[in-house]
């Protein structure tokens, strides 16, 4: 489904409907990635049913059967910002923490943070933080005006 062959250390975006998982490529066909270790029955890589916080484990899969029937891209996003870590330092941390568990939340610690940190160096989620951009607008926009009645439909705005 993607256009193109990854090559060893490129960041794997899958599209999983209201969010993406991330892994990254280390080769042969294979991908390592974070997925949480939940005890809610379709919880994991391909579900948004996670607690904040909780545990994760580090897997090394087929690329295809993490993807599934979903979409995908290579997606290294980040090279524009920061310097990609050297492709066998890459690989050999990724397999290194395979079979490992690691603290997993979604807001600090997810499968785009991990990914990040091994490509880069710096654990961070661009999903993440336009979601919490997206909540820090809302939170201004209500602050803007505060004598508008509770409940007020999109009418009562107009009527000013």
């Amino acid at each position: 489904m993607a256009p193109q062959k990854p090559e060893v250390g490129d960041l794997i975006e899958i599209f999983r409907g209201t969010f993406q998982h991330w892994a990254i490529y280390v080769g042969g066909g294979y991908v390592v990635h974070l997925t949480t270790v939940s005890k809610v029955n379709g919880a994991g890589s391909s579900s948004m049913m996670t607690s904040q916080t909780e545990r994760g484990k580090v897997k090394k899969e087929k690329l295809q059967n993490v993807v599934g029937n979903n979409k995908w891209k290579i997606n290294n996003c980040l090279d524009k910002e920061y310097k990609p870590r050297e492709v066998l330092t890459i690989k050999r941390e990724a397999c290194a923490l395979v079979g490992e568990e690691l603290p997993y939340c979604v807001l600090k610690s997810n499968c785009e943070h991990f990914v990040n940190d091994l490509r880069y160096g710096k654990p961070e989620s661009r999903q993440v933080g336009s979601v919490m951009a997206d909540v820090k607008i809302m939170k201004w926009l209500l602050m803007l005006d505060t004598d508008w009645p509770v409940g007020a439909g999109l009418s009562s705005l107009v009527d000013r």
